[in-house]
């Protein structure tokens, strides 16, 4: 009988797997193939980021250091109207390197860590969870007091626990160049319905290129991928696509039950970027979180939601300005445009001192 069973070891699982093993509990996570692949988010975080990863992760996994973006209502040849700050805003990182690097802190801590486990089945009974899972010695069924879901935007374990579905989902594409650039702005095209296009400079590993846009869309995300790939006259490489979770639901707990991450659609609504705040969900699933008394399962959804509801709330009226129309976005561009003291992950930071001192100077 474990404390928990986690399913799915991205940085949420990980970060759940490691920080509840340092706890005293006892963990196995399962990720249905080999940690971080396939690829199938962006690599470009906040410097928070470090605050989440073992010591010697950032000399290990930077790419790219980044000062700003450039936005654009149209395509490469359009005007651009810059956001920047005088020092590193973001980081451009390994993105497979990340996960497989949590995973391995998860298992320093103590967690029993499994890769090529695909779960199919989990079961709830007043007591206990059972997980059952496809292995490479066959099926097999664990016992745990508590299962944590942490896979991601098609969840198992919200669809097992019959848990609701995010408020929305995103078709996102990415894929990568071999161009060697070492610019330090990212490049944000306003021109995907509901959403955007980007081009994020990664030093010697290449460029990223990337677009999402609702499913069903007509062009297709991908259609619109190339259009956008072919306006800056670039091939690309290493195609990858997954949904992207938008507007959490308003319970992400069960019985025995709980999710984190893509899985709880705790992502930013405006870039889709969901690491950050997966892991300070995390984070505080493993503070409060107790496999012998359910009734702490309320406390998790009152702590990430205390946390992090306001800045994904702010998140949403952020998108709602990518479908403005394109001359109601140029104004508005060119009048915040300039020296900004905003918080990639923090959508409040546009209110605070430091951003209204910039606003107010003109600067």
């Amino acid at each position: 009988m474990y404390d928990f069973v986690v399913v799915g070891a991205g940085p949420a699982g990980s970060r759940f797997s490691r920080r509840a093993a340092e706890r005293g509990y006892d963990v196995l996570a399962l990720e249905r193939g080999a940690v971080g692949k396939p690829l199938a988010c962006s690599g470009h975080v906040s410097t928070d980021i470090w605050e989440f990863t073992p010591e010697g992760a950032r000399e290990e996994l930077l790419q790219n250091e980044v000062y700003g973006a450039r936005f654009h209502v149209g395509g490469p040849d359009s005007d651009d109207y810059p956001f920047y700050k005088r020092e590193v805003v973001s980081n451009v990182i390994d993105r497979v390197g990340l996960d497989e690097l949590l995973a391995e802190a998860a298992r320093d801590a103590g967690a029993d860590l499994r890769e090529n486990h695909s779960v199919s089945l989990v079961e709830e009974h007043p007591d206990r969870v059972e997980v059952t899972a496809s292995t490479p010695d066959g099926t097999e069924t664990f016992e745990a007091r508590m299962v944590a879901g942490c896979d991601g935007p098609v969840s198992r374990v919200r669809s097992e626990l019959g848990l609701p579905e995010p408020g929305e989902k995103l078709q996102g594409v990415l894929a990568f160049s071999d161009e060697d650039d070492p610019g330090d702005y990212v490049d944000v095209h306003l021109t995907a319905p509901r959403f955007f296009a980007w081009r994020i400079p990664r030093g010697e590993s290449g460029v990223e290129y990337g677009l999402a846009a609702p499913p069903g869309s007509d062009p297709s995300a991908k259609e619109l991928f190339d259009e956008f790939t072919a306006e800056y006259d670039t091939e690309t490489s290493h195609f990858c696509a997954g949904m992207i979770p938008v507007g959490p639901a308003d319970s992400v707990t069960s019985r025995r039950g709980f999710l984190i991450g893509d899985a709880a659609a705790q992502t930013k609504p405006f870039t889709g970027g969901g690491i950050l705040y997966g892991m300070t969900a995390a984070s505080h699933a493993a503070k409060v979180i107790d496999p012998e008394r359910p009734g702490t399962l309320l406390d998790y959804e009152e702590a990430w939601r205390e946390d992090l509801h306001r800045e994904i709330e702010l998140g949403h009226w952020i998108r709602k300005c990518y479908s403005l129309p394109e001359r109601v976005q140029k104004v508005g561009l060119s009048a915040f445009s300039g020296e900004i003291g905003v918080h990639m992950d923090k959508p409040t930071s546009f209110f605070s001192t430091e951003h209204l001192k910039k606003l107010l100077s003109g600067s």
